[in-house]
């Protein structure tokens, strides 16, 4: 087995949903050949084909892979009925995140891989925030820094809005904050990914973008500057470019990554492309998350179809952040 110096922190996910399921998938994947990682969640929610073996740290996570997941147990107060989701474990799920976040600031952990949650469940039981990517960034002290990035092994895209109203992420269209976005990404592909000089594509917003403001005025206003400001800063940035051309087979390939300007605008492209291998990835953070790019899939648990849930975004998103927490080390070592 290829061990890291540091185990990957994978949290529960809503109890009620896929992750667990999963997460006993991804260890018998990997349980051979690693990356290592433990789990912190309720280890009741295993099954019979999962061994577990509960760690009182993470350091004991990798005396223990080959044989049975490790897991730091996070118990759930109500019972857990496949599919059924019960925002009394709502402070579980919270648990299980805060504990993974804390392991990597403390580098007792490489990079936290988060399991899917069901937004409105957590939201019944009183958090305030939209989602993961959200929180993250609020545990590591970093609010409105927070970049998702969506990445399959065919296209790159990170986002200006997130999750807010499509009328919304419009409306706070903002050239500095498309500038905040771009400088940040451009630093990410350098020290996480080891693309040295990254070439960024620039969505537009309008149809044709804009056409030279026949469409929208959005381009010329506010994108546009942005794009001659990055440029002169030494960015390899072009665009703003028609959105319903720019994830094609022919202009893929010409750059690392594209930065749009609302959430399905990067997300459509993604999942049609590759929904099993897509990941997704918390851009701005002091810290490593990756998460597969998919939902908590309730209705294969409650149907009795769980087997019929594709591991392979998990496997990737694991993939990923074990990667990318090589990549960092080497970047900060000079390598």
């Amino acid at each position: 087995m290829t061990l890291s110096s540091l185990p990957l922190a994978v949290t529960m996910g809503d109890p009620a949903g896929i992750g667990p399921f999963l997460t006993g998938e991804a260890w018998r994947h990997f349980k051979e050949t690693g990356p290592v990682f433990f789990w912190a969640g309720d280890p009741s929610l295993l099954g019979p084909d999962s061994p577990s073996e509960i760690i009182a740290s993470p350091e004991h996570a990798l005396a223990v892979f080959e044989r049975a997941l490790p897991v730091i147990p996070v118990t759930c107060p109500a019972e857990v009925r496949a599919g059924i989701p019960d925002s009394r474990n709502a402070g579980a799920v919270i648990q299980s995140i805060d504990y993974a976040v804390q392991a990597v600031q403390q580098g007792r952990a490489g990079a936290v891989v988060t399991n899917p949650i069901a937004k409105h469940v957590l939201a019944d039981a009183g958090f305030k925030y939209p989602g993961h990517t959200e929180y993250l960034a609020h545990l590591c002290h970093v609010s409105g820094k927070e970049i998702m990035m969506l990445a399959c092994p065919e296209l790159r895209v990170v986002l200006t809005s997130v999750h807010v109203p499509l009328r919304q992420s419009l409306e706070e269209l903002d050239q500095s904050h498309i500038i905040d976005v771009t400088l940040n990404t451009q630093e990410s592909l350098r020290r996480d990914f080891g693309i040295a000089k990254p070439r960024i594509a620039m969505a537009g917003i309008n149809p044709h973008a804009g056409e030279k403001g026949l469409m929208g005025r959005e381009e010329s206003l506010i994108i546009e500057p942005a794009v001659r400001f990055l440029r002169e800063k030494g960015l390899d940035v072009f665009g703003p470019l028609p959105p319903d051309t720019m994830f094609s087979a022919v202009m893929r390939p010409c750059y690392d990554v594209a930065v749009c300007h609302y959430h399905d605008q990067g997300l459509i492209p993604i999942k049609t492309l590759d929904m099993v291998q897509g990941v997704n990835i918390t851009l701005g953070l002091p810290i490593i998350r990756t998460s597969p790019d998919h939902g908590t899939a309730f209705d294969l648990m409650r149907e009795g179809r769980v087997r019929q849930a594709d591991p392979g975004s998990l496997y990737a998103a694991i993939r990923m952040a074990a990667e990318m927490s090589q990549k960092r080390r080497d970047f900060r070592r000079g390598k």
